[in-house]
């Protein structure tokens, strides 16, 4: 008996019909108040509460969807005649109904009090952007609500946003205990918009304290040095990323020419291949799998590999294994497949560039210190670019294949005594560092639109990287990459993309004047044969 009553119990809680908030009935009848300070009083009143039901009441009237008739107010949502004040639907309603209409003073009002509402949501989104979206107020109302809506947020991101409004809303403060306060906070935050206010609190001619005024200069150099930080750290990850596009197409450069010693203007082109790789899966991935689109990306991968590893042995088998030994000639002909291969793309794709839109789980990023973004795209393209580096040494380093490919490099002639297959050998070698580079113009698709041309823009800098690091060196070529990535950066930030580019070359020159062999040369001695 005690069971069937427990259960009829909670089935009556289950069944009861939902409580709605209750508003303030005065502040709700103040919204249709003649004066505008009257009406302003009810907005933060009803903000003050902290009753969601005042949100779509507030929006109600900013939307002009708030009317009046006999004294009774009524809102209008989705074409049916609500209460105001219960939020139920309206028992005869009268026909004439007055809209009430707000003034830009009371639309600001009413913004800050839905900003101020929205702090209070349970959904972390909605807090942050409101919190981002609220301004410091001249007002103790809005700072009071902020302070409040401080001390129950419990999210590091949404406290972090808060307490810099709340700082910023502080330095107003009559009482120089809470100026000092505010500005200590301030130079905490290390956000870059509070540096004029820093500033100008740091002059006798707006701030009247002298312990204000030293803890504000001290504040605004505090976040100078910490935007000084985030931008250094900001440059050496863009340099990062440059150096792992570059990595991903000097691999295979440097396998093809350390086994071949074949200069390949077209080796951009197998960057083009990939990223086109990579785009035409985003499409079929759109259209055939709408539910799993983001996956495109890992279907890509071989995908890629596999376009640009077969076009890789077909110009080996058509063009290059007829010039081996005759480099003037091998790189004449490269570049007219460069032509013939950018050409096909134009017919193919046509000539515009496309854009392959990154999935959802690589967009965004995160911050983690001012200044300092890593967006998600960039991040994952490194940690790409590492494990094809590995793969890669462990092919090179840990099997068959590897082992015939180093022979060959140090020593062509003899490897073909004891029996290597060499001619295999560079189609092979061939075709994996085209697959390598199909691999990079799939990273390369997340970051920049994909077109015929594309990998014109990086066949020079990644010939730079496998000479500098060395002929057939991964190390050489990783040390390279990333040394002339975070280089350029840095270069191009003080003195110019255009002057950048020469100063790097300048300096290859003179790297190359000392160590003509590269950072990191064969060891062993190495036989020139055919």
């Amino acid at each position: 008996m005690a069971l069937l009553r427990t259960a009829l119990a909670v089935a009556a809680l289950l069944l009861a019909p939902p409580t709605r908030a209750a508003l303030d009935p005065a502040a709700v009848k103040g919204l249709a108040a003649e004066e505008a300070d009257d009406r302003i009083a009810a907005i933060r009143a009803l903000a003050a509460s902290g009753e969601p039901a005042a949100v779509p009441l507030l929006q109600a009237l900013a939307d002009e969807g708030l009317q009046v008739a006999g004294g009774r107010l009524f809102r209008v949502a989705g074409g049916q005649v609500l209460d105001a004040l219960t939020g139920a639907p309206a028992e005869a309603p009268p026909a004439e109904r007055e809209t009430l209409t707000v003034n830009n003073r009371v639309r600001r009002e009413i913004g800050a009090a839905l900003s101020a509402l929205r702090l209070l949501d349970p959904d972390r989104a909605v807090r942050l952007a409101a919190a981002r979206d609220l301004g410091a107020g001249d007002d103790e109302e809005n700072a009071a609500l902020l302070a409040t809506a401080l001390g129950r947020e419990a999210d590091p991101e949404v406290r972090a946003v808060l307490s810099l409004t709340v700082a910023t809303s502080q330095v107003r403060s009559p009482d120089p205990a809470v100026r000092l306060q505010a500005v200590t906070a301030l130079g905490k935050s290390g956000n870059r918009t509070v540096l004029p206010l820093l500033e100008r609190l740091a002059d006798p001619a707006a701030e009247p304290d002298a312990e204000v005024r030293r803890q504000a200069f001290a504040s605004s150099r505090l976040v100078d040095s910490r935007l000084a930080a985030g931008d250094l750290l900001g440059r050496i990850f863009s340099g990062i990323s440059l150096a792992s596009i570059l990595l991903l197409a000097a691999l295979g450069l440097a396998i093809t020419y350390g086994v071949m010693g074949v200069i390949n203007m077209a080796h951009g082109e197998f960057l083009m291949v990939g990223a086109y790789a990579a785009y035409g899966m985003e499409r079929v991935f759109a259209r055939a799998f709408p539910g799993s689109a983001g996956a495109y990306v890992l279907a890509a991968i071989p995908v890629a590999f596999g376009a640009a590893f077969l076009v890789g042995v077909a110009v080996e088998r058509t063009v290059v294994r007829f010039l081996y030994g005759r480099p003037l000639e091998t790189l004449l002909a490269s570049w007219g497949v460069s032509l013939f291969l950018i050409q096909a793309a134009r017919v193919v794709f046509g000539a515009q560039n496309v854009q392959v839109p990154n999935p959802g789980w690589m967009t965004g990023g995160v911050e983690p210190m001012t200044g300092f973004v890593l967006p998600w795209n960039r991040v994952l393209i490194i940690a790409f670019t590492v494990g094809v580096l590995a793969v890669t040494w462990l092919l090179l380093n840990r099997t068959r294949l590897g082992l015939f490919v180093r022979a060959v490099t140090q020593n062509r002639a003899m490897a073909g005594c004891v029996g290597v297959h060499t001619r295999r050998v560079d189609t092979l070698a061939f075709g994996l560092g085209a697959g390598i580079a199909g691999l990079g113009g799939v990273a390369l698709s997340q970051i920049a639109n994909v077109g015929p041309d594309m990998g014109q823009g990086y066949i020079i800098d990644s010939f730079l990287v496998v000479v500098v690091g060395g002929v057939g060196q991964l190390a050489g070529a990783v040390w390279a990459a990333v040394g002339l990535g975070i280089l350029s950066k840095f270069l191009e930030a003080s003195a110019g993309a255009v002057i950048a580019k020469i100063l790097i070359l300048v300096i290859i020159i003179l790297v190359i004047q000392k160590r003509p062999q590269g950072l990191f040369a064969l060891k062993g001695r190495t036989v020139e044969g055919g």
